[in-house]
């Protein structure tokens, strides 16, 4: 059988091209709904359709290297958008600063693959008891070159069209709505339901499947139709008050609960800790070996140190440029250095367990949050130097976390289909390094388009940045005079404990029960309005594979197809009109004003929010239809 080709010019160029857009689409996505999803079975099946039309038949291992990068490009998306944009919201940057941001990007995404290469035999090769469920699916869909054939692409380019209109005509147009809400005040209580208006959405909670949209919807309704309710103390305008309550007090809950579930992952992993330990010191007893086949062998020992050294010295540069005290950048890269080698382990494990779109990175970031901000307090370090200190930190190791979890779930899929381990570290080399100078321009335009527009920026209405606001208020509460609710904290602390205690006691054979705390937790801390249509996308997923007979895996799998596509499409559209914003284009009448086309908006009646509302209610309806018939392949 002769040898597949697999390290060739066409997977380089088309694994950068794919990094840049799914970068660039994740940042819409993770600022837009606190979350990031997978990129690698839908570059899978774009590299198979394209490597196809550009040769006779693309190599199930060059499509392999093509979505081992562009999933690198999404996985470095969510280490930033996750920490950074924090620094602006805190108040400590007007706007993000290019370099900075950049090269925390590239150097913690290196690290992660660095860091994690050792690791591979523990977790991907000696682990059975890893499931890697995104890995293995990626590799089925590699490997059967179903859903990889022009088919499978046409689906999935149909997707990005449909997400992409919808987005195009709701916020460029202005046809559609972004969201649908209801409120009233009763005896000084508010109370709320809502929904938002996004295909990007229902796509989220079709791939995180029932289970964990039903879990984020709890915490949630727990949040928005219980807690806001008890809380009162409401008056004015009944949206915004609901919205106030939740922001100021009733997402805190949500913190305490993710401080507990991030905990609880590392707890749950510390035989896998010892096991990498274990495995690093025998590697280097055993030095370099020779005689490994391709698809056991690694970057070499001394790259890894050469490029591991010199990630060091750059990331402690950018956090002396930032603080200008030594003392203080001493501290945060010994933090940096600790923390980021921990959390390789465990969200490398963890990916292992539930997949990459389930990794608790938020429960891991916090906890870097907290450890570092607390030593630079204790050692008596305050002001905007400490919030950049801390920030800095965490946005190297929230880097590390993802991408390291990233490369893992990728080996584990390259290890399936025959693929070299070396060749997937080169090109998740080639996809960080791509990626990390594209995150700050997009960032900058999201925020500063948004603003330009009579928006509220990244952390506000347009952009919430979930975590990256809960950073900032942790940041600032250590080191700038924050008030933060702890009494709310500490109750979600309890609730944390509760719901692990709970979890237990329903489960079998010291198992839980599937009662996850982490998706809870990130439903109490999201806004209500994208709980819903996660759930309405878990409720499509759940029907499709009740409907499916025999074929519920496949079916699945399409559906997944559609749901990347309908992501994609939303997501660049945004980013796209969000650049037309930048430079003073917010919308069609705006875009006509430029060439001289002027639009009478007199006509429009006063109630046509209210028409507009069924009309965007109706148009997502539809759209979940069309998702649902997708999904299930013609006869």
């Amino acid at each position: 059988m002769p040898k597949q080709e697999e390290l060739t010019l066409r997977a380089v160029g088309l694994g950068i091209l794919l990094s840049v857009v799914m970068a660039a689409a994740n940042v819409y996505l993770g600022l837009k709904a606190g979350m990031t999803v997978s990129a690698s079975i839908p570059a899978a099946v774009m590299a198979m359709g394209v490597l196809r039309m550009m040769a006779r038949k693309g190599s199930v291992l060059e499509s392999n290297l093509v979505q081992t990068a562009a999933s690198a490009g999404e996985s470095l998306a969510a280490g930033i958008i996750f920490t950074m944009p924090a620094l602006v919201i805190a108040g400590v940057w007007q706007t993000f600063d290019f370099w900075v941001t950049s090269f925390i990007a590239l150097t913690g995404g290196l690290l992660g693959i660095l860091f994690m290469i050792p690791m591979r035999k523990v977790f991907v090769v000696d682990s059975p008891e890893l499931a890697f469920p995104e890995g293995v699916a990626c590799a089925e869909v590699l490997k059967s070159g179903e859903e990889g054939n022009e088919t499978g692409a046409i689906l999935v380019f149909q997707a990005i069209l449909v997400g992409g209109l919808f987005k195009f005509f709701g916020s460029f147009v202005g046809l559609l709505k972004g969201a649908v809400e209801w409120a009233t005040i009763m005896s000084g209580r508010v109370f709320f339901v809502g929904c938002d208006v996004s295909p990007a959405l229902v796509a989220v909670g079709y791939i995180v499947e029932l289970q964990i949209a039903v879990l984020i919807f709890i915490g949630g309704a727990a949040a928005w139709l219980i807690g806001i309710p008890l809380l009162g103390g409401a008056e004015g305008d009944a949206v915004e008050a609901a919205g106030s309550l939740w922001n100021s007090q009733i997402r805190y809950i949500g913190v305490g609960a993710m401080v507990v579930g991030g905990i609880d992952s590392i707890f749950k992993v510390r035989k896998g800790l010892f096991m990498a330990v274990k495995e690093l010191k025998n590697a280097i007893k055993r030095g370099k070996d020779k005689n490994l086949p391709e698809t056991e062998r690694n970057l070499g020992g001394n790259t890894i140190l050469a490029l591991t050294a010199v990630c060091i010295v750059l990331i402690t540069a950018i956090y002396y440029h930032v603080t200008q005290n030594v003392g203080q950048t001493i501290l945060a890269a010994g933090c940096m250095i600790v923390l980021s080698f921990f959390f390789t382990a465990v969200a490398s494990y963890i990916v292992g367990l539930v997949g990459n779109s389930n990794s608790p990175v938020s429960g891991m970031t916090i906890t870097a949050v907290l450890a570092t901000g607390g030593l630079l307090y204790v050692m008596g370090y305050s002001g905007s130097s400490g919030v950049l200190a801390t920030l800095c930190v965490a946005g190297v190791v929230c880097c590390v976390a993802c991408t390291s979890g990233d490369v893992c779930n990728d080996l584990k899929t390259g290890n399936i289909v025959g693929a070299s381990p070396r060749n997937q570290q080169i090109l998740q080399i080639v996809g960080v390094a791509s990626a990390a100078f594209v995150l700050t321009p997009v960032l900058i335009a999201m925020h500063e388009g948004s603003i330009r527009m009579g928006g509220t920026g990244i952390g506000g209405a347009d952009y919430p940045a979930p975590q990256a606001n809960l950073f900032a208020s942790l940041t600032k509460g250590f080191f700038m005079g924050g008030d933060l609710p702890w009494d709310m904290v500490v109750i979600g602390v309890i609730v944390g404990i509760m719901i692990i205690i709970v979890d237990k006691a329903l489960g079998k054979n010291g198992k839980g029960a599937g009662l996850h705390l982490m998706p809870i937790a990130v439903g109490i801390y999201l806004p209500f309005g994208l709980s819903v249509p996660i759930l309405i996308g878990g409720l499509i997923a759940y029907f499709v594979k009740k409907n499916s007979g025999d074929k519920g895996d496949a079916n699945q799998k399409r559906g997944v197809l559609v749901a990347s596509g309908i992501i994609a499409g939303e997501s660049l559209i945004g980013v796209g009109l969000a650049i037309l914003a930048y430079f003073g284009i917010g919308s069609m009448v705006m875009l006509l004003a430029e060439f001289g086309i002027q639009v009478d908006m007199s006509w429009v009646p006063d109630d046509i929010e209210h028409v507009l509302e069924f009309v965007s209610a109706g148009a997502l309806a539809l759209v979940c239809i069309l998702f649902y018939k997708w999904s299930f392949k013609k006869k």
